[in-house]
C-alpha cells in the first residue's frame, strides 16, 4: 500500500525579508505571475503599507495573519461515491490544506477586481477579511454552508 510522502517545499520556504514570516513568503509566491517575485513582493508590501495605515491599534503582519485565519475553513464538503451515487460528504479540513485554501480564496476575490492597482484592491481583501467581510469570507462561508447542508451524509466519511 502506497504512503503518503511529504514535499520538503515547506521546509525549503524561505523567510520573508521584510516580516521573517513564512506565511507571508507563501502568500507571496503565490501572489508571483510568471515568476516575477519582485513585484509580487512590491505588490504585497505596498498593501501592507496601506493595511497599517488603515488599522492602527496593532501590527500589519499581526492584521494579516488574522485576515488568514479568519478566512480558513473547518469544513468542506468531498465527492464520494457509494452504491452508484455520488454524495457531497462533509469532512474537516487538515492544517496545510486550510491554509492553502485560504491564500488561494483570498487570491481569487483579489484577482476578480478590476479598475485600481492589485496592491489597492490586496490591502482592501486583507482589511476586509480581518473584519471578517469580503469575497474569500463569502466564499468560506458558501462551504460552510455546503457542510452544513449535507450534514445528513456525514456517516459516508470514513
Amino acid at each position: 500500500m502506497a504512503r503518503k510522502r511529504f514535499t520538503k517545499s515547506a521546509e525549503q520556504l524561505k523567510l520573508d525579508p521584510r516580516y521573517q514570516s513564512k506565511l507571508v513568503s507563501k502568500f507571496v509566491n503565490c501572489l508571483m505571475l510568471d515568476g516575477k517575485k519582485s513585484v509580487a513582493e512590491r505588490v504585497f508590501y505596498d498593501a501592507m503599507d496601506v493595511v497599517a495605515r488603515r488599522i492602527k491599534d496593532s501590527p500589519p503582519l499581526e492584521i494579516f495573519e488574522t485576515a488568514v485565519n479568519n478566512v480558513k475553513p473547518n469544513v468542506e464538503v468531498r465527492s464520494k461515491r457509494v452504491g452508484g451515487s455520488n454524495y457531497q460528504v462533509p469532512m474537516q479540513v487538515n492544517r496545510r490544506r486550510q491554509q492553502s485554501l485560504a491564500i488561494r480564496w483570498m487570491l481569487e476575490a483579489l484577482r476578480k477586481k478590476s479598475g485600481k492597482s492589485t496592491s489597492a484592491f490586496l490591502a482592501q481583501e486583507i482589511c476586509d477579511a480581518y473584519r471578517g467581510e469580503g469575497g474569500a469570507m463569502t466564499t468560506r462561508e458558501n462551504v460552510h454552508r455546503m457542510a452544513e447542508a449535507n450534514k445528513a451524509f456525514s456517516h459516508f466519511a470514513w
